[in-house]
């Protein structure tokens, strides 16, 4: 899937192409299947709380969440952050848009992220997470751009490594566009 489009960024036309897919749909639910695995083995068979960060974790939490079994005690919440804006890099600067509707004290709690670069959001959410006590505080993330790290943060369970290059598809967008594809693509800026 192939084309282009005018993205209007800070009052001057920059064109985007959405390149061939880096991760097919395919690729990705193989992989989800396999990291369900993972947190059911760590999870024990107690309550687990998936938070999921919106907008962008929405299809892979809900991809995630489906493959976890029945009998597993599962309960979601969401967060919303922002770092990035319409911008394609992160400013460095996060804030909490939606906070938990939920108390996370005592309990096991699973951030879902769709991807991970510079590490300044992750890292602010499990300090602000922490804070408030889980049982345990586990993350799990779709992409991890490791190239582009610029603080340390733990991530329990990582769907694929990504080389350091813009991507949409599967949740992720560019200035809120083309979250929709099944696949995630390379855009060129």
């Amino acid at each position: 899937m192939s084309g282009s489009v005018f993205y209007k960024m800070s009052q001057m036309e920059t064109e985007y192409t959405v390149g061939d897919a880096l991760f097919s749909k395919k690729e990705i639910d193989d992989r989800t299947r396999e990291l369900a695995g993972q947190i059911v083995r760590d999870v024990r068979g107690e309550e687990l709380l998936v938070v999921g960060i919106l907008s962008g974790a929405v299809f892979f939490l809900t991809d995630l969440v489906r493959c976890l079994p029945r009998e597993l005690d599962v309960k979601i919440d969401f967060m919303s952050v922002s770092s990035y804006g319409d911008a394609t890099t992160s400013s460095g600067t996060v804030r909490i848009l939606k906070d938990l509707g939920s108390d996370i004290a005592g309990r096991n709690v699973l951030v879902v992220e769709d991807i991970i670069d510079t590490g300044l959001t992750l890292s602010y959410l499990l300090k602000i997470l922490k804070a408030r006590h889980p049982k345990s505080l586990r993350t799990c993330v779709l992409l991890d751009k490791s190239a582009r790290r610029e603080t340390a943060v733990d991530v329990d369970y990582c769907g694929f490594n990504a080389p350091d290059v813009f991507v949409v598809g599967y949740g992720l967008d560019c200035g809120g566009r083309y979250r929709h594809l099944p696949d995630i693509h390379v855009v060129n800026l």
